[in-house]
């Protein structure tokens, strides 16, 4: 990852929220691209050292990605979003929830509403992914999880995927 690059992760527990700002070294559409197709987001979207699969996706309105992040030795962690508000290529939001492999939502864990926003920024894009919980307890239940390490790994990730896309 290019340094320069913008990374910004903001916490407000005021208002259960996180805002994450991920600027990439490649145009709008490729990211969009990236975020929205199952074939790029199983290649980048786990942090290291970690694997995604994904069990359906049907990206629009009212669809869905269940997908695994799976840890080097085998074992799946399943997610489920729900994907509405879908307006190609500047935002969608969806609903993200963990469950089983079978799609069924863990209750005991969090669930959150994210808006995802995509600008350019030059010849750059910048992702603004805006995170809110129903609680502050939820809020501090995953940053204890290890979401801003996640996301940083994750993020790298995708700027490797992005560097072999360009070529």
């Amino acid at each position: 990852m290019k340094s320069n690059l913008q990374f910004d992760f903001l916490v407000d527990k005021e208002n259960n929220t996180l805002t994450i700002i991920r600027e990439f070294n490649a145009e709008r559409q490729l990211v969009w691209d990236c975020y929205t197709k199952q074939e790029l987001l199983d290649q980048w979207f786990a942090p290291k050292p970690f694997t995604t699969k994904t069990k359906s996706m049907d990206f629009k309105n009212d669809g869905h990605w269940h997908y695994a992040m799976i840890d080097p030795d085998g074992t799946e962690y399943w997610g489920y979003t729900k994907y509405h508000d879908v307006n190609p290529i500047d935002y969608y939001r969806t609903i993200d929830a963990f469950c089983d492999s079978e799609g069924t939502i863990n209750q005991e864990l969090p669930t959150a509403n994210w808006k995802v926003t995509f600008n350019d920024k030059g010849e750059n894009a910048t992702v603004t992914t805006v995170v809110t919980y129903d609680s502050l307890n939820d809020l501090e239940t995953v940053i204890n999880m290890g979401m801003k390490e996640g996301m940083i790994s994750t993020l790298e990730k995708l700027d490797e995927l992005l560097e072999t896309l360009k070529k």
